[in-house]
Order: structure tokens, then sequence, then C-alpha cells
């Protein structure tokens, strides 16, 4: 599969569904606490997707995935479940949505903390979104993924982190994953280089302990530490522009700017 650069047509589209898969990551915000389950918090998600907003939740059925969203908690690293286990006050669990509307995918997950948080957790899940933030100004054309790769992986290991490197970003479209892959780590100068045009997800997962990671049980998708140390992503949908990026998955919370613009 060729890396797909996207018409303006495309780029409308792109920008309808990233702006939906973010409202869902808002909406289901006070509905994560403790004595909730994560399967209440698809079936909310879902119904949410479907009904409010017209459009299909893109995990549903994928290669076999039984549900609409994935809930990674605590050392779950990433493609979770929801299932009838309840969260506990200060588990961290992220909260990964895809949005298909008129045939686009908008991709984006966020991290959560019931309740409060151990200072462990919270510096792991800053650290994580920081590192997508520094990768996200990077972002304009002619740069080089092993660019933005090193970029994270040097500042997450400067924290005493590890880089999961098993599982990556990816461009995304009418397919739900399209080239290139983004990975986390790199070396400077290597990988494909940043067109105006192109969708593109990052989205780091970080390990408070090693980096290594395992299937969890026999369901076929659930990757957790090896260690069972923590582990924190954050993950939004791009447009390269001209001059820079365009954060299609932008949330009302966050001070990012939408719209990164390099001279």
């Amino acid at each position: 599969m060729a890396i797909t650069i996207k018409t303006s047509e495309e780029i409308e589209k792109m920008r309808v569904s990233g702006a939906l898969a973010a409202q869902v990551l808002e909406m289901i915000g006070p509905f994560i606490k403790k004595g909730t389950t994560t399967d209440e918090l698809n079936d909310i998600c879902h119904r949410y997707i479907v009904e409010e907003q017209q459009a299909i939740p893109a995990p549903l059925n994928y290669h076999g995935f039984p549900k609409s969203i994935c809930t990674s908690v605590n050392h779950v690293i990433c493609h979770g479940i929801p299932s009838d286990k309840k969260l506990k006050e200060g588990d961290i669990i992220n909260v990964d949505v895809t949005v298909i509307k008129d045939g686009y995918h908008g991709d984006t997950s966020k991290m959560f903390v019931v309740g409060q948080g151990s200072i462990l957790a919270n510096r792991l899940i800053k650290t994580t979104q920081e590192s997508l933030y520094k990768a996200i100004n990077m972002v304009k054309p002619g740069v080089r993924l092993g660019d933005i790769g090193h970029a994270i992986q040097t500042y997450c290991e400067g924290m005493n982190y590890s880089i999961v490197r098993e599982y990556c970003g990816h461009g995304i479209g009418k397919e739900f994953h399209e080239d290139p892959q983004v990975v986390h780590y790199g070396r400077p100068g290597t990988g494909d280089t940043l067109q105006a045009g192109m969708c593109l997800t990052i989205e780091p997962m970080v390990n408070a302990g090693k980096r290594q990671s395992k299937m969890a049980n026999n369901d076929g998708w659930t990757v957790v530490t090896k260690d069972r140390s923590l582990s924190a992503q954050w993950e939004h949908t791009l447009l390269v522009t001209e001059n820079g990026v365009e954060v299609l998955t932008l949330r009302s919370d966050e001070t990012l700017p939408r719209v990164i613009t390099h001279a």
C-alpha cells in the first residue's frame, strides 16, 4: 500500500471524522469513575457514535475485534477489550476511539485517571502527552519519520521511561491503517518523508518499566507490559499542511493549537 496524498475533498471528510472522534472522548469523561465497568463505557460510546453522530465505530468487528472502543487499564498497553471488570480508585485507563463518517476514519485516544492517581501514574501520563505534543510540533513537509520517532524516544527515555516498539502510528483515511508506519523511536534522517496532504496518527505507548510487551491472554488482542509496569498512550490524527500540521482530533480541553505553522 503506497502513501496516499489526500485531496481537498478527502481532507474535509477527515476533518469531520476527526472532530467526531474527539467529541466521543469529551463525552465519555464524566462516566469514567470508580465502580463503572469498561463494558458500560463501551456501550455509552457505541450508542453515542451510532445514534448521535450517525457514524460507525471502526473497531467493532475489525479483524474480529468484539467491541466499539479499546479500553486499556493500568499495565495494558493497547487493544484492551471492554469487559465487566469494574474500575477502581487510582486506575489509569486509555480510551481509544475511531469513528468512520462518510467513509473516512478519525482515530484518537486519551488517558483518564479514576479518582486520584499516584504520583508515578500522573507523571507517566503527563510525560507521554508531552512527547506527543513535541512530535506534533515537528510535523511539516520534509521532516522524516525517524526524526519524529527519535524526538519521542529521547524525551521519554530521558525521563527514565521506555517506548513500546511492537506497535506504532499509521497513515489513515479511507482505510483504518494505511502506509506509512509511524514508529515512536528511531534515528534522525531516516524513514519516510512527510508531504503536504498526508494524514497520519502519532500515538506513543510509554511504559514506566521495561519496554517489552506480551499478549495478556488468549483473546488475541490485549497487549500488556511484560513486567506489569504501568503504560500510557495518547493519540491524535494529523494532517500535514503546506507549512506545518493540523490536529484533526483536537479536544476542547487541550491548549495545543489546532493549526501549527512553521515559517
